[in-house]
C-alpha cells in the first residue's frame, strides 16, 4: 500500500486544495497521515467553505464534513516526529495560512528535501504552500527550486486579494508573494493564467496553482504513486 503524508496549514488551509487530494488518494487505497507545525488540528480557511468558493451548497458542505470528521485532520501528528522517507509521497496543501507557518517552519522544509531527495520519493506542493519552495535550500545552500519549472498562486491574483498594503481581508498583513520569492529563488515559474488549470510536473517536484487544479494535482500524484 503506497502512503501520503499531508503537511497542513493551522493558520488557515484552503479547503478543496487539502481535502479533493486527500480523498481521492485514500479511494484509491493510499494510507494518509496528517501533520501539522505544532501537532494541533489544521483550520480551515472559512472562506474556501463559502458555497461560491466552493462549488455550491453540496460541495461546500461535503468539505466541511471532511474538515470536521476525518481522523487525521483531527488528530494530526506534529511535523517534527515524522520523516519524509516514512512515506511515498509528502502533500503540502495550500491556503493563506502556509505562509505564517508551514512555508516558515524547518521541519516542514526538511519534509519536502527529504521527499523529494533520491528516486522513490515525490512531493505535491499547492498554491500558496508553494511559497515553502523559496526558503527551502540545499546542504550548499543552492535553493531547492533553482532551475526548476513550477506553477502556484499568482500574483495576478494576489492583487486581488490584498489592499494597496498588502493586507488581507481578515485584517492580516500578508509577508510576501509567493511568485516573488519563488521567482527570486530560481524558479522557471508560469502559472499558466490562460488554463482552466495548471499542474506543472518537474522530476519528483509537482506544484499547482490553485484551488481548481486540486482533481488534477490528485491524479498527477496518483500516477507518479
Amino acid at each position: 500500500m503506497s502512503s501520503a503524508l499531508f503537511v497542513v496549514s493551522e493558520e488557515g488551509y484552503w479547503a478543496e486544495e487539502c481535502i479533493e487530494p486527500l480523498t481521492t488518494l485514500e479511494s484509491s487505497g493510499v494510507d494518509v497521515t496528517v501533520a501539522t507545525p505544532s501537532g494541533s488540528p489544521p483550520v480551515v480557511d472559512e472562506a474556501s467553505l463559502d458555497p461560491e468558493a466552493a462549488g455550491g451548497e453540496e460541495r461546500a458542505a461535503e468539505l466541511r464534513d471532511v474538515d470536521e470528521t476525518h481522523p487525521g485532520l483531527n488528530d494530526p501528528k506534529p511535523i517534527a516526529t515524522v520523516e519524509a522517507d516514512g512515506y511515498d509521497a509528502v502533500v503540502f496543501p495550500g491556503g493563506h495560512g502556509t505562509v505564517w507557518d508551514v512555508n516558515q517552519d524547518r521541519h516542514a522544509r526538511q519534509l519536502l528535501l527529504d521527499a523529494v531527495a533520491g528516486e522513490n520519493g515525490v512531493a505535491l506542493v499547492v498554491c500558496h504552500a508553494v511559497g515553502i519552495l523559496a526558503f527551502t535550500r540545499e546542504a550548499d545552500g543552492t535553493p531547492l527550486v533553482e532551475g526548476r519549472s513550477v506553477t502556484g498562486f499568482p500574483n495576478a491574483w494576489e492583487d486581488e486579494v490584498v489592499d494597496d498594503n498588502d493586507v488581507m481581508p481578515d485584517g492580516r498583513k500578508l509577508p510576501y508573494w509567493v511568485e516573488d520569492e519563488v521567482t527570486l529563488a530560481g524558479a522557471d515559474w508560469d502559472a499558466e493564467l490562460d488554463g482552466d488549470t495548471s499542474v506543472t510536473v518537474d522530476g519528483d517536484l509537482i506544484t499547482a496553482r490553485g484551488p481548481e487544479s486540486s482533481a488534477d494535482a490528485a491524479a498527477t500524484l496518483l500516477d507518479a504513486l
